[in-house]
């Protein structure tokens, strides 16, 4: 569902600007109040759960709206958020979720006396048929619902005149009971439930301020945007507590500014910020070097962690248009990179590393890439392809353009290095343009580019989510509208079939068994230049509690508190470099 730029997110912890917490004081050693100041380098094209489709939007999202069950920000497991509990039939195919009550929507003038109403079953029929109408701007339909619940492909077609009835595969038992049928067993159903695009939005809202309706249930409600600022403030009627009893969330608000990764820098040198998330490794070894003191000290002043990513970084081919409709263009290409170089040179080792294998990253336990065969540098094969295209030595090959992102200056780095690659490997020109994140997107929807920067960071922990962009069923049938996330355009009736099969296996093997095929069949087919997986460095002070990092960038806001440590008579502190490769 969600591609990422190159942007920095990075939290900045203020003193309270606000005295709402005085009255509330906490159980245990957690504290209420104090304000988080978060900063990215680009705008959200959206809010609209319905049509994330980028980091941005859903980490803001994941604060304001709540969809029947979440992730544990620490592990990915699932859990409930609107729905306390749910059981599944022994078929695997009927879920029976069960509601909490006392779940209420934000305050807001949609409502009577603008007051938020508590949310019952038919709220996420409303929502699941709004997920599952043909519009512009739904961007998950496909991801969630489509091939997936019952009625949902009728319904959707439906829903491009006049839509007739109600979701078949969508039974409301009661107000707090909501039965949903699948047409197949789906061990990943779950997990995209958890993610923002199925999050449970009110019909007024809707009714109201249509796509720019921003009323949810979450911990935080959207209070204001301007002067490239957003702030979400504390919601008091919010449902949940911590294992202490706590009513959540701690922090009176959150206030999110766009930065450039410069200002962002000096921010935390001059001890402003609280967290560093995507931190460039230089930058991490200057500051370990420079300030080694405040990672020793008991407490430490900084806490450092290195994380492997569930992302890649790649080049999308646009295989509608000339050169790239060829296969041994698309080869060429693909063999005449150094990703090594690449990594060790360009990126200064600020990667899991080289993408020579699959699309999918190495971070899923039991889903080993290195049986996939991808492309690694070989200039003689990366010629004879160029030649068996028609272009020997590059005669005659046009002088195409790579279209990447505002955001971050080390893709302009990689993007020049593979300029200078191809034309000394294969004798092609090669130009780039920078453009913000918001055109480039629209760009690669309408087909209208012939190289795109990409990437792609899990929507939920399953290699399903990656092999979703490459997947034929989501495209129109005139390949030249507008289409996400397959912006490839890719088709491939054998690969269809595959992610198929392994998205409605029983069993984990057998899914993986299924995916493993069809990721070595796309590959062969080298819709995409790979190039490599991502991992994250994370500088963060010691105050900051609870917030978990993982490989999703999956971010709750609800638990995060703010307190100093004190110092602990033989506590072990100081310097933590953590690796975790599988979730």
């Amino acid at each position: 569902m969600r591609t990422f730029n190159a942007f920095v997110f990075t939290l900045l912890l203020t003193t309270c600007v606000s005295c709402s917490h005085l009255d509330r004081k906490a159980k245990g050693d957690a504290v209420y109040g104090g304000v988080l100041r978060i900063s990215e380098t680009d705008h959200y094209t959206t809010l609209y759960p319905m049509g994330i489709s980028e980091d941005v939007g859903a980490h803001i999202a994941n604060q304001v709206y709540e969809g029947l069950v979440r992730f544990n920000m620490k592990d990915l497991s699932i859990i409930p958020a609107i729905a306390e509990k749910w059981e599944v039939d022994a078929s695997g195919t009927i879920y029976t979720f069960h509601l909490r009550k006392g779940v209420f929507f934000h305050d807001d003038a949609c409502f009577p006396n603008g007051k938020g109403r508590e949310v019952k079953a038919a709220d996420v029929r409303f929502s699941f048929e709004l997920l599952c109408t043909d519009m512009k701007q739904n961007a998950n339909y496909a991801a969630i619902l489509k091939d997936r619940v019952v009625g949902a492909n009728a319904f959707y077609a439906a829903s491009k005149s006049t839509p007739v009835g109600s979701l078949a595969g969508m039974e409301l038992v009661d107000d707090y009971t909501v039965r949903i049928k699948l047409l197949a067993p789906a061990i990943s159903f779950l997990q995209t439930l958890a993610t923002a695009g199925a999050s449970i939005i009110p019909k007024e809202a809707f009714e109201k301020y249509g796509f720019n309706s921003k009323i949810g249930t979450g911990a935080f409600i959207f209070s204001e945007k301007q002067d490239g600022t957003i702030v979400l403030k504390r919601n008091p009627r919010y449902y949940g507590v911590d294992a202490s009893g706590n009513q959540l969330p701690f922090l009176d608000s959150i206030v999110i500014s766009i930065l450039s990764k410069p200002q962002e820098l000096e921010k935390f040198r001059n001890n402003e910020l609280s967290v560093l998330i995507g931190l460039p490794s230089e930058s991490v070894i200057n500051m370990v070097t420079k300030q080694i003191d405040d990672f020793k000290n008991k407490p430490p002043k900084y806490v450092l962690e290195r994380l492997p990513e569930m992302a890649n970084q790649y080049y999308e081919f646009n295989l509608i248009k000339k050169p790239f409709d060829d296969l041994n263009v698309r080869k060429a290409f693909s063999y005449a990179i150094d990703r090594n170089k690449i990594v060790d040179e360009i990126l200064n080792g600020e990667a899991y590393g080289p993408a020579i294998h699959g699309f999918c990253p190495p971070s899923f336990s039991g889903y080993d890439i290195t049986k996939i065969k991808g492309y690694d540098f070989d200039p003689e094969k990366a010629r004879d392809f160029l030649t068996q295209a028609g272009y020997p030595g590059g005669k005659g090959f046009p002088k195409i353009k790579i279209e990447l992102n505002s955001g971050g200056a080390k893709h302009t780095r990689v993007v020049v290095e593979i300029q200078k690659q191809l034309k000394n490997i294969l004798n092609v020109d090669v130009d780039f343009e920078v453009v913000s994140q918001k055109q480039k997107l629209e760009n690669a929807k309408f087909a209208r580019s012939e190289i795109v920067r990409s990437s792609w960071i899990a929507d939920y922990p399953n290699p399903e989510t990656f092999l979703y962009v490459l997947y034929g069923g989501t495209l129109p049938a005139d390949l030249t509208q507008e289409t996400f996330p397959n912006t490839q355009r890719y088709k491939n009736p054998v690969f269809d079939s595959l992610y198929m099969a392994g998205k409605r296996a029983k069993t984990q093997e057998e899914a993986y068994e299924n995916f493993m095929k069809a990721e070595q069949l796309m590959m062969n087919d080298a819709p995409v230049l790979m190039l490599w997986y991502t991992e994250n460095y994370r500088l963060m002070k010691s105050n900051v509690h609870n917030l978990f990092a993982n490989p999703i960038r999956y971010r709750n806001y609800a638990e995060v508190y703010l307190k100093n440590l004190e110092v602990l008579q033989g506590a072990e502190f100081g310097m933590i470099i953590q690796n975790r490769n599988d979730i």
